[in-house]
Formats: C-alpha cells, structure tokens, sequence
C-alpha cells in the first residue's frame, strides 16, 4: 500500500454539501477497491487562474489516502467520468503531513489577519 494526496475540482453551481458528498462518493469507492482514506479537506470555492468547461470557479478537495494502485486507478477512472469533477491530479507521497495543509495554513492566517485588523474612522 502506498500513500497518495488527490486533489480535484468540481463544478462551481454544486452547493458545498454536494461538494463535499464527492469525498463521501469518492471515499467509498477507495475503501470498496481495497485502500483506506486517511484524512480529506474542503478547500471551499476558489477561482481558477483560467476557465474550464465555460466555468470561473471551482470547489476544491484534497483526499488522504493509503491505497494500492488499482484502487487509485479506479477512483481516478470514475472521477473522469463523473459530469460534476473538472480537475483530477493524484501524486504519491512518501509520508502525509500532520495537521493541516499549506492551503488550509493559509486560509486560516488570512482569517485572523482580517479579525485582528483594527476598523479605520474616517
């Protein structure tokens, strides 16, 4: 069994709990074909750098897991069939990370950076 991170894009008109029944659709399909999920984040809605299938946004996941390959390569295979997944990339890690993602790191940062910024009055 090896570990893999994948991350894919999803339509941006899907509201966030079909976006994240994707992790749920996808993990089942990873657990059935003999791997195991280890961890998933929700990156939220994010707009791309460029337009794919006529759409702006999309909404981002990262899935953990420690799987043999042929299970990867089912999930990968019905996630390119799948009408709502734009975006597929899969790679092979040597360890997960602990914690949370640099995506995630960020997201957070950001967010107290806006609630500690003091209001200005003009």
């Amino acid at each position: 069994m090896s570990l893999y991170e994948h991350v894919f894009i999803s339509r941006q008109d899907l509201s966030v709990p079909q976006a994240e029944g994707l992790i749920d659709h996808f993990s089942k399909i990873l657990s059935e074909n003999g791997g195991k999920v280890v961890g998933h984040e929700y990156w939220g809605l994010k707009t791309m750098a460029y337009k794919i299938n006529k759409n702006r946004k999309g909404h981002y996941v990262m899935i953990r897991s420690d799987s043999n390959s042929e299970a990867v390569h089912e999930m990968e295979r019905l996630m390119r069939l799948h009408e709502d997944v734009m975006r597929v990339m899969t790679i092979k890690v040597k360890s997960h990370e602990e914690g949370p993602s640099a995506v995630m790191q960020t997201k957070a940062r950001g967010e107290e950076r806006v609630a500690k910024k003091p209001r200005q009055e003009y």
